[in-house]
């Protein structure tokens, strides 16, 4: 039997780490559905793990040797913190600056970890390798439909997914104001296309009462849109035609499709803008593969969650220009708005 020093055990360190990806994800979705992080900052101090297991609503009391574990990897991931009391007494545990994105409000993340942990986005990603051998989506290999078809069929589902990406855009919204008062200082008429049910285009519109608002998708996500003063709401097709206006926005769009799709979204967009003064801004993940960072890291991750998912790509800097120029829009120029994306401001020819 061949005999493995040290050095080739070690080896093993990065595949390992790979396997207890799973692990990780689903500890987080067991704090979101125990309501940890709610527990932990209700209280001022750090408590035992016995006050924390007592705080969960549960009609059985909760098993605190599993709950151990679980809290064991999510301070290892410095969701929560534990601290050893000098004297010797129970591990405390307290919540942190991380945990407070997983409290119950409009901008936690916690629907977004939810969504993305249930069996309908997950069992896609096992059909990765067949996304390689023969192109297409995950989600259609295994649903037999596209996320956007499947969203339009099952209501339920699609409220979910529109909470989700309602919850990422208000707590992306203050960023992406502060960034664009620059961009949108002549514009009297914007379209924010896939606006979802409109917070964006709302918080635009109330920070820039100069501009009048459309708010554009499908129909069926329009469904569930409220009346908003200032903006109007338009269904329709963006790969048919995109309503006129002085600029287009367009937030989480262009990552969700191929280089194909997204020329004809944008040879759309330059329709429906003027030639003097017209722009798009979009709002998307520029990709740095060489990056240290974790957001660097988890870019690439999203990149794969758009392969698997909706056939979508987190592009680089040469290829969203590659992008812009076959669309139409031949300069740009790009602003960070925070760590994890960037506003990309471009112009027609």
């Amino acid at each position: 039997m061949e005999e493995y020093d040290s050095e080739a055990i070690q080896a093993q360190a990065p595949i390992l780490k790979c396997v207890a990806g799973i692990a990780h994800n689903m500890a987080l979705k067991c704090a979101i559905d125990l309501c940890l992080a709610d527990i932990l900052h209700s209280h001022e101090n750090p408590i035992t793990l016995s006050e924390l297991a007592s705080s969960i609503n549960s009609s059985t009391p909760p098993n605190v040797s599993s709950l151990k574990r679980v809290m064991r990897l999510l301070v290892r991931d410095k969701i929560f913190s534990a601290h050893e009391p000098s004297d010797g007494g129970e591990t405390l545990y307290g919540a942190t600056k991380t945990s407070s994105w997983l409290l119950d409000s409009e901008t936690s993340l916690s629907i977004i970890i939810s969504l993305s942990s249930e069996p309908t986005l997950l069992n896609p990603w096992c059909n990765m390798s067949r996304c390689v051998k023969e192109g297409g989506t995950g989600f259609e290999k295994f649903h037999g439909c596209q996320v956007y078809e499947f969203a339009s069929q099952n209501p339920e589902f699609n409220k979910r997914f529109n909470q989700a990406m309602a919850a990422e855009s208000k707590y992306l919204v203050l960023s992406i104001l502060n960034k664009m008062d620059d961009a949108l200082k002549n514009v009297t008429s914007l379209v924010d296309v896939g606006g979802n049910t409109g917070d964006v285009i709302t918080s635009i519109v109330k920070k820039h009462p100069q501009i009048t608002g459309i708010n554009f998708d499908l129909p069926h996500v329009l469904s569930t849109a409220p009346e908003i003063h200032g903006v109007t709401h338009v269904g329709g097709n963006m790969f048919e035609a995109i309503p006129e206006a002085d600029a287009i926005f367009m937030k989480y769009i262009l990552h969700n499709w191929n280089d194909e799709a997204c020329s004809k979204i944008l040879k759309n967009c330059k329709k429906a803008i003027p030639k003097e003064g017209g722009k798009i801004i979009i709002v998307d993940i520029v990709l740095n593969p060489e990056g240290s960072s974790e957001f660097d890291e988890a870019g690439i991750f999203f990149d794969l969650n758009m392969l698997v998912t909706i056939d979508g790509v987190e592009r680089t800097e040469p290829e969203w220009k590659r992008l812009l120029e076959d669309g139409g829009f031949p300069r740009y120029r790009i602003i960070n708005v925070n760590p994890k994306v960037s506003l990309i401001e471009a112009y027609p020819e």
